[in-house]
């Protein structure tokens, strides 16, 4: 063998390993690692957000059957005070007195505004 021959084995042993080396930096560069980290907070958030978005939806249900719920409470407290100032009224006419009435609480006051019965 000649020496050109040795020379050219040689630099292709350098390039070679100088391929490796540079295919192993190449590879996992602190850039890369740190887009691996990223990509990987960036699918955390993903999954958390949508779980915070089922769980705004399902507050939001429920919400809206509250205030639903409400507006029939509401709606039944309106018919029972009609009802008991019809009573009331009745009793009057019929020469009668009505009973006195128990003490209401300061929180039912809050929502029963005309207390006449």
């Amino acid at each position: 063998m000649t020496v050109d021959t040795w020379v050219q084995a040689g630099m292709a042993v350098v390039a070679a390993a100088g391929g490796v080396v540079s295919a192993r930096s190449a590879r996992r560069t602190k850039r890369q690692e740190s887009r691996d980290d990223f990509l990987a907070v960036t699918q955390q958030q993903g999954k958390a957000i949508e779980r915070l978005e089922a769980r705004v939806e399902r507050q939001e249900s429920e919400a809206e059957k509250q205030r639903e719920r409400i507006g029939d409470q509401d709606e039944a407290i309106s018919w029972l005070l009609h009802r008991v100032r019809t009573l009331v009224s009745h009793i009057k006419k019929a020469g009668m007195e009505p009973p006195v009435a128990d003490p209401m609480s300061e929180r039912a006051a809050r929502y029963i505004r005309h207390i006449d019965a």
